[in-house]
């Protein structure tokens, strides 16, 4: 059963992983259908809300705190970082560059998650331990990786000459870019992936903190999609006034819309808020890669997708690094266990053990008054007289003759 719980996070990252390379293979088949990618973001998110929402409030009534002002804000900052505002980023920036180099900037968010939960003390880094020097191991190798994963493509490794060769997925949609790209346009979309990038990294840092005052995981995810499906609407009408956008075409679509809506962003947020909650958010953060490595597993037998020998290196280095980091982490946590278990017995000998008091009756031959010398736990009385002997078991220590003190 211990073995059990130690793994259930890996166990559920790895799902929330394969979730979200699904709704990426789903978002980019129904955004080549013409579908708007603002429109699609909203629907989901209101799908997620519908989906989540009893669940929270059945499962959950009994031990839920009370909604206070201050969580509410935090979960509306959680559905702006975490849900709205970045996806948002990430689609204007892929729109504006292109979907191979957005990956570089999403593989980046476990390493500045590590970064950012620095200056917080959400976490630590000893240079002197092994777990901590495994740390900045395996944030180094997961950076190499991805860089090497999104900006070196390498020979194709099959011969899928009648269809086009296509860059890895990760977290994005694969929105076609006129060959006429204006730096004014690349510009805007590096700063829309930086800003989405560091949206993404800080929702794992604010997730942590929500853990801690609201600690429900389906409630907290069902109020923070609902703030993000009413600021995705907003954005979405502000920028196309055309309402036929909204209205789905085919079965496609609307089997995408209710995936992404229930899986991708309903039971993947409710594990992720959980994992954070149990692990940490560089934990969760670090799985992040691997869902570009499953969604192109699923586009070579399927879709036909050509995988490319960049890819292939890039994602065995990012493995690599995956598993150097999580391993100092489970050494980290070893160590805490260690130390807090050390503790608790250091605590429980000291409550246990005795208050030990030691009497001296002190006799003086010159007829003066008898004084007790009490040595016990936290206090002292000395006895301030002439030169004595101490009587020990019948023995004299005779320093001088007068006064004697037997130890009784």
């Amino acid at each position: 059963m211990k073995n059990c719980d130690e793994w259930k996070p890996f166990i559920i990252m790895i799902a929330i992983d394969f979730s979200f390379a699904t709704v990426n293979i789903l978002l980019k088949k129904v955004l080549e259908e013409g579908m708007n990618h603002l429109v699609f973001i909203t629907y989901r998110l209101s799908i997620a809300t519908i989906f989540v929402a009893p669940m929270g409030y059945f499962w959950e009534r009994n031990v839920r705190p009370r909604l206070t002002f201050q969580i509410l804000c935090y979960l509306f900052f959680s559905a702006v970082v975490g849900a709205s505002i970045t996806q948002y980023f990430f689609l204007l920036g892929i729109q504006y560059t292109s979907a191979t180099f957005s990956c570089a900037f999403v593989n980046m968010v476990p390493v500045i998650t590590f970064m950012m939960a620095l200056p917080f003390g959400i976490e630590t880094v000893n240079i002197k331990c092994n777990s901590g020097k495994a740390k900045i191991l395996g944030a180094l190798v997961c950076i190499g990786g991805a860089l090497l994963l999104t900006l070196y493509k390498g020979e194709p490794l099959f011969n899928f000459s009648h269809y086009e060769s296509a860059a890895p997925v990760a977290k994005s949609s694969a929105v076609k870019l006129s060959s006429a790209r204006t730096a004014e346009r690349w510009t805007i979309g590096v700063i829309a992936l930086i800003l989405g990038t560091m949206l993404w990294s800080s929702w794992f840092i604010l997730q942590s903190k929500i853990s801690k005052r609201f600690p429900c995981q389906y409630s907290s995810t069902a109020i923070m999609s609902f703030f993000a499906a009413i600021q995705s609407a907003v954005i979405c009408l502000s920028t196309d006034h055309n309402l036929s956008t909204w209205v789905p075409n085919g079965k496609i679509q609307i089997i995408a819309i209710l995936y992404a809506g229930m899986i991708g962003s309903g039971l993947c947020f409710v594990g992720m808020s959980w994992c954070v909650k149990k692990r940490g958010p560089v934990f969760t953060a670090a799985f992040s890669p691997l869902v570009q490595i499953m969604a192109a597993m699923i586009d070579i037998p399927v879709l036909h997708e050509q995988l490319h020998l960049g890819s292939v290196m890039g994602s065995i280095l990012v493995m690599i690094g995956l598993y150097i980091l999580l391993w100092g982490k489970s050494m980290e946590m070893q160590n805490r266990v260690t130390k807090l278990v050390q503790q608790a017995e250091e605590i429980k000998e000291q409550e246990l053990q005795p208050q030990r008091q030691v009497h001296l009756t002190v006799s003086c031959d010159s007829h003066r008054k008898r004084r007790v010398l009490v040595v016990g736990k936290g206090r002292r009385t000395l006895v301030r007289r002439a030169p004595i002997t101490v009587v020990v078991g019948g023995r004299n220590t005779a320093r001088r003759r007068s006064p004697t003190i037997n130890v009784g």
